[in-house]
């Protein structure tokens, strides 16, 4: 068997399975392309077809067994290929995750890459703030992308910090980025390394419904970084309450809502925001300014 032989026939396990996707991939060949490679030790963006592609590559009978290993693990355990090799990608920059952490996904680090946040930035933007870090992958791109700024990165559980620390210290950020607990904004310790410039934040905000119809390779991810409440904005109403008090004149929170905007909508219908667009449209990640947050203390 070849290399593009074992991943079609691994794509088609997959459908026919009918796994879930949306972890770094979003279809049965992307996924079983990345299983079979990794399995290999061969770089994810190897080329499988042309005339210099690995696709034609013979497998020993060794290599396929690992691989086909590694594939029925992903259908039968219906865990998210990152849990499986404990490795990610975001925006080109690779992440230790394991079940402690959502895998990350954030469309928040295309706009800090892309430059879709520069224009809301300015010259004195130095403190950043990444709540909800998760994994450390939001703290870590803004801090590779910024390199003038001093991120801090925060989350209520303690076992995602310990990730986070992980992936901190993988990259050699330990002097840009300070990792604290707390429970949003509320930290006294968090509050010292403020006021913020910049707020990121890719909170919980699943609604009660959603969470109850997620597939189960949603349901295998920390239910404390992804349920939302009832209409999925319980911790959105904490940080809008709280923010505009840590944040310096002219700071921004950007702030990603997923689905959930006709939810975000009705629970602020007077808030001024700024839809950004993302590569999944115009109404998953917001932006709000500390004076348009002052508003609602008002």
């Amino acid at each position: 068997m070849t290399l593009l032989e074992l991943i079609e026939s691994g794509a088609q396990k997959l459908t026919d399975a009918k796994v879930s996707f949306g972890h770094g991939t979003t279809n049965a060949v992307d996924e079983a392309a990345w299983l079979v490679l990794w399995s290999l030790g061969l770089p994810l963006d190897s080329a499988l077809d042309g005339p210099d592609s690995k696709g034609n590559m013979p497998l020993t009978l060794v290599d396929s067994t690992q691989a086909a290993t590694l594939l029925e693990a992903r259908i039968q355990t219906r865990k998210p290929s990152a849990y499986l090799t404990h490795e990610a990608w975001l925006q080109g920059v690779t992440f230790y995750v394991d079940e402690r952490v959502i895998v990350p996904r954030s469309l928040i680090a295309e706009l800090i890459v892309d430059g879709g946040l520069d224009y809301w930035l300015q010259e004195s933007t130095h403190t950043v703030l990444d709540l909800c870090t998760g994994n450390g992958s939001l703290a870590v791109i803004a801090a590779l992308t910024y390199p003038d700024t001093v991120v801090t990165g925060s989350d209520l559980s303690a076992d995602a910090l310990a990730v986070a620390r992980i992936n901190v210290d993988k990259h050699g950020l330990q002097d840009r980025i300070t990792l604290l607990e707390s429970d949003g904004l509320r930290s006294p310790a968090l509050q010292s390394r403020g006021p913020f410039d910049l707020i990121v934040c890719n909170p919980p905000y699943v609604n009660a419904q959603s969470m109850a119809e997620l597939p189960a390779e949603y349901r295998a991810e920390p239910t404390l970084a992804l349920a939302g409440g009832n209409d999925g904005m319980d911790f959105v109403r904490t940080v809008l309450a709280d923010a505009p008090h840590h944040m310096t004149p002219g700071g921004v929170l950007v702030l990603e809502i997923g689905n959930e905007r006709h939810h975000f909508e009705a629970a602020f219908p007077h808030l001024e925001v700024v839809w950004l667009e993302t590569s999944a449209g115009e109404d998953q990640v917001l932006l709000v300014t500390r004076e348009s947050m002052t508003t609602l203390q008002q």
